[in-house]
């Protein structure tokens, strides 16, 4: 029997159907404008600004709890019968203006509606993408390709594999179909994907990826932080969720960590409440985001927002800087091997071509244009010694294991980002020793080759 509340609750009730329903009429307009759009305004217009004093730029809100009216309110509130945040670590407003606006950008030219959750990194937006997923006692699988972030391989491979006894299903070339539907049973739980995937950029056919999911009933998701929205919109594509890391692509200054999973309507699952399939996201922003406590800080919530709005034209120029960069090392005598989507030579260059495009770029130029993202990897002629005499010579480079800066930064995966999954699990996922992934920035790109070419040319007589 349905709960009976006091007349002074039902206004709340009443008061917060109103906001809801203006919410939505915002958010249907807004999903009529053009992606550069979306990316300055998102969710808060003109009545919302006039609400807020008049502040143009969404208002940081740093208290940590929200104060309510009377026990009315609180009681609406907090049986989620009206729009609150209680809570930072529930919810809060300006965190709600970076979801709403990622939701909208993740599901442009999408048919369906998404929602979005934003976590306190990267890592946070994996683990409660998947977690959800793993409820029960039964046998259960996750099926992966290994071309994948190292924190999300020891994710998958230690904490629930090792941990939790969950069979960890690795796919080898994510290119490969049959591989991909040789490890799926009834038992799968959900199939996990990352493109371009971080540091061998490595593709996968997602609608196919997808099929094979849905004939599954299990979800597919896919990690799309290398790509951003301006790229990419998996959705589009058949996936169910998609995760970001936003301290990389989606932001460029570095001043914040954060992430972020964003989750069409009506995922395919076998496991889960009807409320976790209907609406992914808000489920876990109401349940098990609320126990586990990955909250993001307000104040990294308006830093990311603020690099949201040139996030087109930002993906646009440093994707032309790295083509720059790959041909000039696909040439370099130094270099064995440069793994680029944009580079014919790369396998999966054909599905990149078809999937990696500049989001209404043909608005400007009548048809749709490639662009391949900022980060690429490069293995060094002569081993590990060579590549870490040439990363140790780079003047311009900054060395740091990070990515997406408007600086230009290099890693050596293996001995950083990779590290920790140990040599069988770089073997599995083809991380030599001797590569180096350059994520390239806005410098000119006259300035990163040469830096490149020092540095290369520098270590060469170890060569001889």
């Amino acid at each position: 029997m349905a709960e009976k509340y006091s007349p002074g609750v039902q206004e709340y009730i009443q008061r917060g159907e109103a906001l809801t329903t203006a919410e939505e009429n915002r958010r249907t307009a807004m999903r009529t404008m053009k992606f550069d759009t979306i990316a300055v305004h998102g969710m808060y217009g003109m009545e919302a600004a006039v609400a807020n004093q008049g502040s143009i730029v969404e208002p940081t809100y740093l208290s940590p709890a929200q104060h309510f009216e009377n026990s009315d309110h609180m009681e609406a509130a907090l049986a989620n019968l009206m729009p609150a945040w209680v809570y930072n670590r529930w919810d809060n407003p300006t965190q709600h203006f970076l979801e709403e606006t990622l939701a909208l950008l993740e599901s442009y030219l999408y048919e369906g509606e998404a929602s979005a959750c934003v976590t306190a990194s990267g890592m946070a937006a994996v683990f409660m993408a998947t977690n959800p997923f793993l409820s029960g006692s039964s046998p259960m699988n996750i099926v992966a390709s290994a071309k994948c972030y190292g924190g999300t391989f020891m994710l998958f491979q230690e904490r629930y594999g090792a941990e939790r006894g969950v069979d960890v299903r690795w796919v080898r070339d994510p290119l490969n179909q049959d591989e991909w539907a040789s490890h799926v049973d009834e038992n799968t739980r959900f199939l996990y994907g990352e493109l371009p995937s971080n540091p061998g950029l490595a593709m996968l056919d997602i609608s196919a990826v997808a099929a094979l999911a849905t004939e599954q009933e299990c979800p597919l998701i896919v990690d799309s932080t290398i790509a951003t929205p301006a790229l990419l919109r998996p959705l589009c594509y058949g996936a169910d969720i998609v995760v970001h890391s936003l301290s990389k692509s989606i932001s460029s200054s570095g001043m914040a960590i954060a992430g972020a999973l964003i989750a069409r309507r009506d995922i395919h699952t076998r496991v889960g409440p009807d409320e976790l399939r209907d609406n992914f996201a808000r489920y876990v922003k109401m349940v098990p985001y609320r126990d586990h406590g990955p909250c993001l800080s307000p104040f990294s919530a308006v830093m990311i927002m603020n690099d949201l709005r040139t996030l087109r034209s930002r993906m646009d120029q440093l994707s032309r800087n790295t083509m720059k960069v790959a041909n000039f090392l696909n040439e370099h005598a130094q270099v064995e091997d440069v793994f680029y989507p944009g580079l014919e030579s790369m396998p999966g260059h054909s599905l990149a071509a078809e999937q990696l495009l500049l989001v209404d770029s043909a608005l400007e130029d009548g048809s749709s244009l490639n662009r391949y993202g900022h980060l690429m990897g490069f293995t060094v002629q002569g081993g590990a010694a060579v590549a870490r005499a040439a990363f140790d010579q780079l003047q311009l480079i900054w060395r740091a294991a990070d990515l997406g800066r408007i600086k230009s930064i290099a890693t050596i995966p293996s001995i950083s980002t990779h590290k920790q999954q140990g040599e069988s699990g770089r073997k599995l996922a083809e991380v030599p020793d001797n590569l180096i992934r350059l994520s390239v920035g806005g410098e000119n790109t006259n300035d990163i080759i040469a830096d490149l070419d020092q540095a290369l040319t520098t270590t060469s007589d170890l060569l001889l």
